[in-house]
C-alpha cells in the first residue's frame, strides 16, 4: 500500500525544471500571443508611413513655394520688361516727332515773316510761294511725296473721286482736277488725292 501512493505522489507533481513558456523572459510578464504580435507589427508599420507621408508632405510644401517664389520673380521681370518696352516705344515717337518738328520751324519762322509783311500782294504771294517750295523740299528729305494726279489715269489705290468733269481734251476716266493733294512715305500712302475725274463723251460713244 505505501509503495503504491509513493508512485502515485512522484507522478502527480509538477515539473519545476526550465521556465515556464508562459512567461516573457524579457520581462517576466505573460508573453504576448500570436494575435498580440501581429497587431504590434502593424502598429510599428503605421507609424513608420505616417512618418514617411509627413516627410513627403513637408518636401511638396517646400516645392511648391518654391515654384511659387519663380513665378512671382517671373512675373515682375515680365511687367518690367513691358514697362521699359513701352517707355522705348515712347521715346522712340518724340524722337522721330522732335526730328520732324525740327525741320519745320524754320518754315514757321518765314509764316511768320510773311504775316508782318507790308509788301504788296505780288510780293505777299512771291514769298508764300517760297515758303512752300522750303516745305516741299524738307518732305521730300522725309522720303515724301505728293501722288501725281493730273493727267495721269484714275487710281483708286491713291485716288479718291469727288466726281467726274466732262472734258473732251483729256483721255476718259483720267484725272482733270486736282483738289486736295495726296502723299506717299516711300511706297506708304500717308493719304489718297481728293479729285475730280475726267468724262471724254468722244471717247465713250466711240
Amino acid at each position: 500500500m505505501w509503495k503504491q501512493k509513493t508512485e502515485l505522489t512522484e507522478v502527480d507533481a509538477p515539473e519545476l525544471e526550465g521556465p515556464d513558456p508562459r512567461l516573457d523572459p524579457a520581462t517576466e510578464m505573460p508573453a504576448p500571443t500570436a494575435e498580440e504580435e501581429v497587431e504590434d507589427q502593424l502598429e510599428g508599420a503605421g507609424a513608420g508611413a505616417g512618418q514617411e507621408t509627413q516627410t513627403q508632405l513637408e518636401q511638396l510644401t517646400a516645392e511648391r513655394d518654391r515654384l511659387l517664389d519663380r513665378l512671382a520673380r517671373l512675373q515682375a521681370e515680365f511687367e518690367n520688361a513691358r514697362k521699359r518696352a513701352e517707355r522705348e516705344r515712347a521715346e522712340q515717337r518724340d524722337f522721330v516727332t522732335a526730328t520732324a518738328v525740327e525741320q519745320f520751324l524754320p518754315v514757321v519762322d518765314n509764316f511768320e515773316l510773311a504775316l508782318q509783311s507790308t509788301g504788296t500782294e505780288k510780293q505777299l504771294r512771291s514769298g508764300v510761294s517760297l515758303i512752300v517750295k522750303q516745305m516741299e523740299e524738307i518732305l521730300e528729305k522725309m522720303q515724301v511725296k505728293a501722288v501725281p494726279t493730273v493727267g495721269e489715269l484714275f487710281d483708286p489705290r491713291v485716288h479718291e473721286a469727288l466726281g467726274t468733269v466732262e472734258r473732251d481734251d483729256l483721255p476718259d476716266q483720267h484725272v482733270a482736277e486736282e483738289v486736295r493733294r495726296g502723299y506717299k512715305i516711300r511706297e506708304r500712302l500717308l493719304r489718297p488725292a481728293l479729285v475730280r475725274v475726267a468724262h471724254n463723251p468722244k471717247q465713250v460713244s466711240e
